[in-house]
């Protein structure tokens, strides 16, 4: 068959029949008595064979080791094939993923268009303070999409870089759910992160989360409350505790007894004890756990200072029984207490 029907019925050019020939990857078998290249069936097979090859992604040198290789094994040079094709989606996926960002900030110009991806790349940086300076840009009103904010404060482990992210992330207006600034979303990017297998991104997320204002922020920290993780729990305790949501008092009450922010959790739940309802579900709450908390010493002493901010009259009933306590140490704190209850 001469190359000019192997092209017809191949589909592959004169022109590149050519080019494989010196190349060494497909050669004619045979010439006509005028000189014209005639191609065997095995040679037309040699041809499709290429072609699938170079369906598959492979150079044209690498399909030449393929097939006169000696040491040519399919199953290596297919996994190369996997493995370059995965490196090459996630560029591309990564490339993509800027582009949206980049178009998510609405840039007017080529100025704000590179604005943004400077900014972006900071946000990526292996420098602490280049993290830093731009997160402060971006709470500057530099237009950068809640996403790739949401992306920084779940990966920041720098303490002061990941408190400007959270701060540059409140200023976005990613809690607003208007969606009119850089994008909104905010807190359901947050939400999944509470979902991460790794702990330390699970807490950054409700820190920035309990850092948001608005109600789809308070939304995500009310169901916080049911999460596994007490870390979770009690950040979001403290959080809706300072918004003044009842809600959060067990979980408050479960700080006091761990020993875990115990302070802050004390705080919250005298603010929340303002009202006199409030007071004697907080004073009840607190006296149910000193009876669960028999023998643990430390969790009884934090109640018994939690008691202190508690006002009415069941938290007063309280602290003079545990005046009376066998651990010394208790006793002594709810006395004082009292004292200063009465000089009031």
């Amino acid at each position: 068959m001469l190359i000019g029907e192997v092209a017809r019925r191949s589909g592959v050019s004169a022109r590149m029949l050519r080019h494989y020939e010196s190349l060494g990857l497909v050669r004619p078998s045979g010439r006509t008595g005028a000189g014209y290249r005639e191609y065997s069936d095995a040679d037309i097979r040699r041809i499709f064979h290429v072609e699938s090859l170079r369906a598959l992604g492979m150079s044209l040198r690498e399909i030449g080791r393929a097939l006169d290789g000696p040491d040519f094994a399919p199953a290596t040079i297919v996994g190369d094939l996997v493995r370059a094709t995965r490196e090459r989606i996630a560029a591309e996926t990564e490339l993509l993923t800027r582009l949206r960002r980049i178009d998510a900030a609405g840039p007017a110009d080529w100025e704000d268009v590179l604005q943004v991806v400077a900014l972006l790349q900071a946000l990526g940086s292996q420098s602490a303070g280049a993290r830093q300076r731009a997160a402060l840009a971006v709470a500057d009103e530099v237009p950068v999409p809640v996403e790739a904010l949401v992306e920084a404060v779940l990966r920041e482990s720098e303490p002061n870089v990941a408190g400007a992210l959270r701060w540059a992330l409140a200023r976005s207006g990613a809690g607003d759910g208007d969606g009119d600034v850089h994008g909104d979303g905010g807190p359901a990017l947050l939400a999944e992160g509470l979902g991460s297998p790794v702990a330390a991104v699970r807490e950054r997320a409700v820190r920035a989360l309990a850092e948001l204002p608005g109600e789809e922020a308070a939304a995500r920290l009310r169901a916080a409350l049911g999460h596994p993780d007490a870390v979770v729990r009690g950040h979001a305790a403290l959080a809706l505790g300072a918004r003044g949501e009842a809600d959060a008092v067990p979980a408050l009450v479960d700080l006091v007894v761990a020993g875990r922010d115990d302070t802050g959790a004390a705080d919250v739940l005298g603010v929340l004890a303002g009202d006199a309802t409030a007071a004697e579900r907080i004073a009840t709450a607190l006296a149910e756990r000193l009876a669960d908390a028999a023998t643990d010493a430390p969790a009884r002493g934090r109640l018994t200072q939690a008691l202190a901010a508690v006002p009415g009259p069941t938290a007063t009933r309280v602290l003079g029984e545990l005046s009376r306590d066998a651990d010394r140490a208790v006793a002594l704190t709810a006395t004082y207490v009292l004292r200063l209850r009465d000089a009031r």
